[in-house]
């Protein structure tokens, strides 16, 4: 697996609940690639992941592309997040993927989409996101 930044934090407790592991990443590209566990446990009463729990995923996706593409010198807070729901999403893994669009000095604009284990494409999303410098978050 490829050294990121990622390799240089905790693991924030969200993610652990998601079952967020890195599978592949290009920094120099912002791209990231990311797996999740869809619990059982994450289902509406239809038996498909809850809408809310999907958009964690994405948000859990795309902050990480820019986190990785700046050499972890730059964390994210979320401002707007388009999502678009295409698939019904099962029980089972998830992958999610993102690519910075464009990072500029205080702003990103982020994709991102996630895939159930057969290829379907379960949902799309955009970003724009505030960058905050990692040592004065830390603080």
């Amino acid at each position: 697996m490829i050294a990121t930044a990622l390799d240089h934090i905790p693991m924030p407790p969200v993610a652990k609940l998601l079952g967020w592991r890195l599978i592949d990443a290009r920094p120099q590209d912002g791209w990231i690639k990311m797996a999740f566990d869809g619990k059982p446990g994450f289902c509406n009463p239809a038996g498909f992941i809850q809408g809310g729990i999907l958009s964690s995923m994405l948000d859990d996706t795309m902050g990480p592309a820019v986190f990785v593409m700046t050499e972890g010198k730059l964390f994210t807070t979320t401002i707007t997040m388009t999502v678009n729901f295409l698939a019904p999403a099962k029980p089972g893994p998830i992958t999610g993927e993102a690519t910075v669009t464009q990072l500029g000095k205080t702003i990103a604009f982020v994709e991102g989409r996630l895939t159930a284990e057969d290829g379907t494409l379960l949902a799309t999303a955009t970003s724009s996101i505030r960058l905050v410098e990692a040592a004065r978050a830390l603080r």
